[in-house]
Parts: C-alpha cells; sequence; structure tokens
C-alpha cells in the first residue's frame, strides 16, 4: 500500500507541576526525547492552575510541547485541545463544560468515563463520567494507561507484579469503554485517543519513598500516531494546527508502543472505483475492500459496528466489504507466557 501520509508520534494526558505533576514542560520533553516521540500536550488540572502556560509551548530539543487542560474534579473529567484562553469547569454542568470549550475555540474528549479506580491504595476511588447524554464531544480517550493499571492494584503483591511486568500485563479498553464508542459511531463520528495520564509522582509506602509510574514509563506506553499531509513544524503553533486537525478528524491510531513501535500502521478503504479512505473519513457506501498493514506480525481483528467479522494473523489482511458499517481495526501482539497482548486501535472508516 501506499504511504502518502507523515506519521508522528505524540502523548497526551500528562500532568505537569502546574497540577499534581511531579516534572516542569522541559523535563517531561526530556523524557518524550528519550521516548522518541515527536510532540506532548501536557492536560494540566483546570481547578490546581492558574492560567494555561501557553508561555511554555514550543520546541524543546525537536520534541513539540502543547498546553491543555483537564476540566473536572470528582466526576465528569474532559481533556480539552486547542484553548488560547482558560476555562474554568468548577459549578458547570457536564455539558456546560464541554459547550464552554467549544464556544472558546477549542475541542475536547471524555476522559476514562468508565475508569475502576485503585482498590490497594485509593479505596476503588474511580472517576467516572456518569452522565452519558452529553452531546457536541470530539471524541473518547479509550485508553488510559494510568487508569488501566492502577485498576489492577489490590495489594502490595499485586503492585510489585504489575510494576515488573507493567508492558505485558496492561489491559487494553475495557468493554464497556469500547461498548459505548461503537454505539456512539453508529450515531456520528466519534474520535478515539488513547493517553498515558503520567504524573511522575512519588509514592509513599510506610517508610518507602519510589516513584512507581516514572514520565518515562507512562510516554513510552498508549500513544497516539497521527497522519499528516505535510512534515510537522517546527514552530509549535502551527504544528498544533496540524496535530489539532488530525485529532478532530480521526486521522489517528492509538497504541501500546512499549510492546513494539506501531509506526507504520496502516487502515484504508479503497473503493471499486479506486477512491481512498483513511482512517476517521466518512462516505456513502460503496463496495471495496478494506487493507490493513502493521510493522510487526500480529492478530488483526476487524470490527464492524463492534462486532468482530475477520481475524487474520501476519502484517497484511485484506477484506472485501458489501454492506455499510462503521468499520475499525484491532491489532494484538503476541508475548511469550502472557498471550496475545492488546497493542493497536484504530480510528473508524465510515461506510454509511
Amino acid at each position: 500500500m501506499g504511504n502518502h501520509h507523515f506519521e508522528y508520534t505524540g502523548n497526551v494526558h500528562i500532568h505537569s507541576r502546574y497540577s499534581d505533576g511531579s516534572g516542569d514542560v522541559p523535563r517531561i520533553a526530556r523524557h518524550a526525547k528519550l521516548a522518541n516521540l515527536d510532540f506532548i500536550i501536557i492536560n494540566d488540572h483546570d481547578y490546581m492552575t492558574k492560567i494555561l502556560h501557553l508561555e511554555d509551548e514550543g520546541n524543546y530539543n525537536g520534541v513539540v510541547a502543547l498546553m491543555g487542560l483537564e476540566l473536572g474534579s470528582r466526576f465528569h473529567h474532559y481533556l480539552a485541545f486547542g484553548l488560547k484562553e482558560m476555562v474554568r469547569g468548577r459549578g458547570l454542568e457536564p455539558q456546560s463544560v464541554i459547550d464552554s470549550v467549544n464556544q472558546k475555540g477549542g475541542f475536547g474528549f471524555l476522559a476514562h468515563p468508565f475508569e475502576k479506580g485503585m482498590p490497594f491504595r485509593e479505596n476503588g476511588i474511580a472517576y467516572t463520567w456518569n452522565d452519558l447524554s452529553v452531546t457536541g464531544y470530539t471524541g473518547i480517550c479509550i485508553w488510559n494507561f494510568s487508569s488501566r493499571w492502577k485498576e489492577r492494584v489490590k495489594t502490595h503483591l499485586h503492585g510489585l507484579f504489575f510494576l515488573l511486568f507493567k508492558t505485558w500485563t496492561l489491559k487494553g479498553p475495557s468493554r464497556k469503554t469500547l461498548w459505548f464508542w461503537d454505539r456512539a459511531c453508529a450515531k456520528r463520528r466519534v474520535v478515539a485517543i488513547g493517553g498515558s495520564d503520567a504524573h511522575g509522582a512519588l509514592f509513599r509506602w510506610g517508610p518507602f519513598r519510589f516513584t512507581p509510574l516514572s514520565y518515562r514509563d507512562g510516554l513510552s506506553s498508549i500513544n497516539i500516531h497521527v497522519l499528516l499531509d505535510s512534515p510537522l513544524a517546527k514552530d509549535a503553533t502551527e504544528a498544533g494546527r496540524q496535530v489539532y486537525g488530525a485529532m478532530k478528524k480521526g486521522q489517528l491510531h492509538l497504541a501500546h508502543d512499549r510492546l513494539t513501535s506501531s509506526r507504520g500502521f496502516r487502515f484504508r478503504y479503497v473503493t471499486k472505483g479506486g477512491k481512498i479512505l483513511e482512517m476517521g473519513e466518512e462516505r456513502p457506501f460503496q463496495p471495496g475492500t478494506l487493507l490493513v498493514e502493521t510493522p510487526r506480525k500480529g492478530e488483526i481483528r476487524l470490527m464492524k459496528d463492534g462486532v468482530r467479522v475477520a481475524r487474520w494473523t501476519g502484517m497484511r489482511f485484506s477484506f472485501a466489504v458489501r454492506k455499510p458499517g462503521v468499520y475499525r481495526a484491532e491489532v494484538y501482539r503476541r508475548a511469550p507466557f502472557f498471550g496475545h497482548r492488546p497493542w493497536i486501535f484504530s480510528n473508524p472508516i465510515y461506510l454509511r
């Protein structure tokens, strides 16, 4: 398959010292450079920071840093991007938060809507999204590294095990999250992203002090890979326009890059007339072929309207499409002793 796009890897939903993270933006960018990222987006909590800190946006030795927000306190956390002025969520209903972000020229994603919390340390407190009737959001963060890791830690022994084997034991997006996303996509285009929720925070347990999930852990975990029509600009303002444009359109896949880099993954549709559709695109149905290409061997699962319709092991897969639907791909990477691990999730191609 031809490659007519430029692919760039980034990590979103990162917390800095401006809220409850431990590092400043230059330090986080250094870790991002070591993780071979092209861009990062900081989403600090709106109730913990006074301003957006747009002064920190810039190019840090080849890593573009952008500043967003995470709105919400106890429930209804919302990841906002593309803002040029501060938005406060306190006292607002969930729909009003979404509307306020849109009115200020931004866009956003429901964050970890069905997380379960950590039984061991936080008494299972979960920052869920309870009002599922909201509209106007761009998409959903379907895979949160921190949330999925901590919900399995029931004792200190669990914590030690899942720290030692964090790469191979990480669970994929929950069934409930995927169900909700697929149902939303049946009505309109809804973009999926993934994030690290990296804090680099110090953990205290009795006399012990350590950082269980470092920035390096988070920034090498759940990343997004955006497809651009031109090279990523070195200027942060222009780069932000490019990255945000791809995020709004769903021209991206998300992946657990710690398993192995997903750079080079492609998912597209070719009609019998030769028209090519990329991830995130929509058009009236015409018969054609879905094409999947992965950089490493994996189990490719093709989903139609949330139901698996095909499965193939390899690096390339094609599927003749004869019915309309919302099609997306999942790829699982086999690991010794741990079986098939969730690796790549595409955004859909909408054939209505």
